[in-house]
């Protein structure tokens, strides 16, 4: 079964150098096949691992990709393309093999995240949907990983939809937050398409409509017993009371599951709230608590002892605050049959196409082996076939919660000082290959004659 996405985008959502160079392409009979690599050549300072996502969106690209009359009609218009090239695209079809790591798998620098082989206009084309498209989601599944670890197993959910860079980001955010572990979503429409459990509990506004607080509680809690209430739009201490008096009212009838701090010390109220929801005898009540968290605010909650149990994150996850991008790069690497490579200080491309190999000892990762694509090394070979001329394959099928469950799987695997939220010493290792190494020093000798 094909993974459930939302709508393509079109086939104009693109650079218009690709087009330009795709019509010099056909022009020039530059139609051998291609290999161009998709990876990062550096982690943010405050990253040990990024965690691959959002194959699943790029191979629906891949697979839908087409040109309507309106975009051959607007292409047209600007008088930069031939009537031939509006032919071709009128005609084109994905049919390529694409070669990926599983999402949900830890990728460390110059490792391919994915790989496309193709002939050189079909493989240059998808470039730009191709970057966009696995960026946004391995940025935020790098994040939202952090923020899971730091609460030590209490739930997370996201609520961060609203300060998203608009409605695709926050779709994509949503299912990569859930593939790097995040328990549910407030963002419906991301429920819907991809399973995430939907949650969410009320706002302020619903509160402030009422004549008192109390009468709130009272009305929904008729509506939705074993909801969440929201304790601190007036005083947090006076809202947990209304609760109190609220379980006093319903007795054996009073199923409400949760209450939920939004603002001021969260840690110190979290306490003051246990006590007093102890104290009446309401234990069974879990304490959810939100208001611009991250993993650092998440982490210090945990270790100062504050008795969250749950915690929604919104913004500073949503837009991966501390670390907004990724240097993911789309390279060409082999053309003809022959290695592809840059020499360009600091942008150095490694030629062909290639295999990653992930070593371990007793069940942990040890390092990782940059390998040539037809080598047999020890280690677990981390990248494999999910397309072959244009269709998707089983592998190239996973839902989101088989990613989640690959991540859940996989990250426990790596060293602790890698999963960890302080810079790892020494860094995650990756070694290149014997073989790889021979291969870009002949390249670059054939290149430099």
């Amino acid at each position: 079964m094909t993974p459930t996405s939302h709508d393509a985008p079109s086939a104009l959502a693109t650079d218009l150098y690709q087009l330009t160079m795709l019509q010099a392409y056909l022009r020039e009979g530059m139609t051998a096949p291609a290999v161009f690599s998709l990876f990062f050549r550096s982690l943010p300072n405050c990253r040990n691992f990024a965690l691959a996502c959002g194959l699943d969106a790029v191979l629906a690209y891949l697979e839908g990709l087409r040109f309507d009359a309106d975009a051959l009609g607007w292409l047209a218009n600007q008088r930069l393309f031939h009537d031939e090239f509006l032919r071709w695209l009128e005609g084109f079809r994905f049919r390529g093999d694409v070669f990926a790591m599983a999402e949900g798998t830890p990728v460390f620098p110059n490792e391919p995240l994915l790989e496309v082989v193709a002939s050189l206009p079909e493989a240059q084309l998808v470039e730009t949907l191709v970057l966009n498209r696995t960026h946004v989601q391995t940025v935020l599944a790098s994040k939202a990983v952090r923020v899971v670890t730091a609460a030590c197993g209490r739930q997370v959910v996201d609520f961060g939809m609203r300060r998203m860079h608009g409605t695709d980001a926050a779709l994509e955010g949503a299912r990569a937050f859930f593939v790097a572990g995040v328990a549910g979503t407030s963002n419906v429409l991301a429920a819907k398409l991809y399973g995430i459990p939907a949650v969410g509990t009320m706002a302020h506004s619903y509160i402030q409509a009422h004549d008192s607080e109390l009468a709130a509680f009272q009305s929904f809690t008729a509506l939705y017993p074993e909801t969440t209430l929201l304790v601190d739009t007036y005083d947090t201490l006076t809202g947990l009371d209304h609760v109190i008096a609220l379980a006093r009212d319903l007795g054996s009838e009073f199923r409400v599951r949760g209450v939920r701090l939004d603002s001021g010390d969260l840690g110190a109220l979290a306490k003051a709230a246990r006590a007093r929801l102890d104290g009446a005898g309401l234990e069974r009540v879990e304490i959810f608590a939100s208001g611009n968290l991250d993993e650092d605010r998440i982490a210090a909650l945990v270790e100062g002892g504050a008795p969250i149990d749950a915690f929604g994150v919104g913004t500073r996850m949503g837009v991966s605050e501390d670390a907004p991008d990724l240097d993911l790069v789309y390279k060409l690497v082999d053309y003809a049959g022959q290695g592809r490579l840059k020499t360009s200080p600091r942008k150095e491309l490694l030629p062909g196409r290639k295999q990653v190999f992930r070593l371990e000892k007793e069940g942990v990762a040890t390092h990782d082996v940059l390998a040539r694509a037809d080598e047999k090394l020890p280690g677990r070979p981390l990248l494999e076939i999910v397309m072959a001329n244009g269709q998707r394959l089983p592998a190239g099928c996973r839902t989101a919660a088989q990613a989640r469950t690959r991540a859940a799987e996989e990250i426990p695997r790596l060293p602790g000082r890698v999963r960890g939220l302080e810079p790892a010493e020494p860094a995650y290792r990756v070694e290149l290959s014997r073989a790889l190494r021979a291969y870009a020093a002949q390249v670059r000798t054939r290149v430099a004659g």
